[in-house]
């Protein structure tokens, strides 16, 4: 038997070594949704180190409901190479490719995790770390403390990189908006995301994947809210292609 005063040690001890081992890493990537996990995994399969953080208990952000709570998603032909790649089965319609989102969720969070991402659950990006005009780094704080209006300070974590894949809040950009002024849009600022059109915001969401800011990437639908492209729905292709594409754009900085 295990006495409970060792179990709780063991979980505070391994749980503090493992963040204060991942403070200061190559990518910190903001929101475990679809694209967020896609992007880490294959950042790490390259050898960078990568931290994830995602406000939420669980991750996989929008794709667990499927559509509508039907718990299936559809992906496009031009990213079955990554459903192969976490090895997530799906059916073949024409054209495109039907899969379980819970399983589809559950082999992206033990794909990210055996590609040797650290992945913590219900921490916040409430800040970033901005130093001579390029984000270098956020400030995070428990999720709960937010949650609960708490005045409690948060704390920092430092990287070269940080990836935006907050989804639809897109919390890390309008924190750098409102801290400089400018991103790298038309306007100069958030434009917003448009009312639903699939088939042209799943093409759209790659062509967005881009450095937004000095050090500061933007992936899923995060990249269509801020570059003003639609919204799509329950069809997760161009999430998954987003993500391998900030990987792909960031390796080659990095």
């Amino acid at each position: 038997m295990i006495e409970e005063i060792k179990i709780t040690r063991s979980i505070i001890k391994n749980a503090v070594d493992e963040l204060l081992d991942n403070l200061d890493v190559d990518v910190i990537v903001g929101g475990g949704g679809p694209a967020g996990l896609v992007a880490a995994t294959y950042l790490a399969k390259k050898g960078k180190s990568v931290v994830l953080f995602e406000r939420k208990l669980s991750l996989g952000g929008g794709m667990w409901g499927g559509g509508m709570m039907f718990p299936k998603i559809v992906v496009q032909h031009e990213a079955k190479e990554i459903l192969d790649d976490f090895k997530i089965n799906y059916t073949q319609e024409e054209g495109y490719y039907v899969a379980s989102s819970i399983e589809a969720v559950g082999k992206l969070v033990a794909g990210c995790a055996d590609a040797g991402c650290k992945m913590f659950n219900c921490i916040s990006v409430e800040d970033v770390m901005i130093r001579e005009g390029r984000v270098n780094g956020v400030v995070i704080n428990w999720t709960s403390v937010e949650t609960a209006g708490l005045h409690v300070d948060p704390v920092t974590a430092k990287s070269k990189v940080v990836i935006e894949a907050t989804g639809h809040p897109l919390e890390i950009c309008k924190i750098v908006e409102k801290k400089t002024g400018r991103l790298n849009t038309k306007t100069g600022k958030i434009i917003g995301e448009r009312s639903m059109w699939a088939e042209k915001a799943e093409s759209e969401v790659v062509e967005n994947t881009k450095e937004i800011y000095p050090g500061l990437y933007v992936c899923g639908m995060a990249a269509n809210a801020a570059y003003g492209a639609p919204r799509m729905g329950p069809v997760f292709g161009g999430m998954l292609l987003s993500g391998r594409r900030a990987a792909q754009k960031i390796d080659e900085n990095i």
